[in-house]
């Protein structure tokens, strides 16, 4: 047995990655290309070393939150487990890989087979990240049923846990997410200011900066004055900075046919056993990139307890730090006595093939 394990949260927009031991890297999950450095690919967190951001073209392993390009996804994977950027070996080191609720069997065989056969990979445990994050809250607040809002850059998730397993007749899916956000925020601005569609990156961090707690990169910058001269091309942001995330309340602004968020929380527990259902609306957790939107916590409490029955108390928590929670939720897991009857190892895999991975791990 070994004291660390290797824990990759393995998202559609960042991979959250590194050793039980450490601080995760962020890692862009994906490889892009720019204008005026069409040659070089760059791969993964490669982009930072790119000289011009202006029309960079990703390409994406993800579509609709499932991985279908394997080959771009493989070459992720590989810098990721390089000397350039959070090195491993397999041999001694067991892996945790999270992947996407109801994640079809064709993707869950290929990645069993990849991670054991082509990385060699010795102990293994794929996992919903969901799972991840509610095992961190449950560990930190001691509860027996927890409702994880996933929301991130494919699709928002509502999963109600109880006694620490999945109640599926309860899971809520919203098709809003980050990307949904950055493509109606590059088409509002094209169609007031300038064309911006093919400035997917610069908006997307135009996007961050302007609506989540912590600016990260450049600057917002206040109105000019009279006498002021304008000294670059600016983007003016007016009620797009909180009309964007609004979609992630009222999908149907943009032709999405589905409840926002509070609503989907309050069928998915009503969904649930009527004795779990206080318990539920006590303990709701939310975490992924679009929970960094500032205000957006007291906005999910304030509209879940207006439809919630007033004799219930209701209580949310924004994880502490929403984009990595699902990964310091492996850390937790890990340390778990009981965590290597969760894994498969490449001998299990090697004597009763691929049968084995979809009994032992409940996606």
């Amino acid at each position: 047995m070994t004291d660390i394990c290797y824990i990759l949260d393995n998202g559609a927009y960042n991979a959250k990655v590194g050793f039980s031991s450490m601080k995760p890297k962020v890692v862009p999950n994906c490889i892009m290309k720019a204008k005026s450095e069409r040659r070089r690919p760059f791969i993964g967190s490669q982009i930072d070393e790119c000289r011009d951001a202006s029309g960079l073209f990703y390409i994406l392993p993800f579509q609709k939150g499932f991985l279908i390009n394997w080959d771009t996804q493989k070459t992720v994977w590989d810098f990721i487990f390089s000397k350039e950027c959070c090195p491993v070996n397999f041999n001694d080191t067991p892996l945790i890989i999270t992947e996407p609720l109801f994640n079809f069997s064709s993707i869950q065989e290929a990645m069993t087979e990849i991670f054991f056969e082509e990385y060699e990979c010795q102990t293994l445990l794929r996992i919903n990240g969901t799972d991840l994050a509610e095992y961190h809250y449950r560990k930190t607040h001691n509860n027996d049923c927890t409702l994880v809002v996933d929301t991130g850059y494919s699709y928002t998730y509502i999963v109600p846990y109880i006694k620490g397993k999945k109640y599926r007749e309860g899971i809520k899916r919203i098709d809003v997410g980050g990307k949904v956000l950055t493509n109606h925020l590059k088409e509002v601005l094209s169609y007031r200011q300038l064309n911006v569609m093919d400035e997917t990156y610069v908006i997307n961090q135009a996007k961050e900066d302007s609506y989540y707690t912590t600016i990260r990169r450049g600057f917002l910058r206040d109105i000019l004055g009279p006498d002021e001269e304008l000294e670059q091309q600016t983007l003016r942001l007016n009620n797009e900075r909180f009309s964007i995330p609004e979609l992630l309340f009222h999908p149907s602004d943009v032709g999405i046919p589905q409840m926002g968020i509070p609503e989907a929380i309050i069928h998915c527990i009503n969904s649930c056993p009527e004795e779990n259902i206080e318990n539920l609306l006590e303990n709701i957790v939310l975490y992924g990139g679009n929970a960094m939107f500032s205000g957006f916590r007291d906005r999910v409490y304030n509209e879940v307890r207006s439809l919630a029955l007033d004799h219930f108390d209701v209580n949310v928590t924004l994880a502490a730090n929403p984009e990595t929670y699902a990964w310091e939720g492996g850390k937790y897991l890990f340390r778990d006595p009981d965590f290597y009857s969760f894994c498969m190892t490449r001998e299990e895999y090697e004597e009763e093939g691929k049968s084995l991975a979809f009994e032992r791990f409940d996606i």
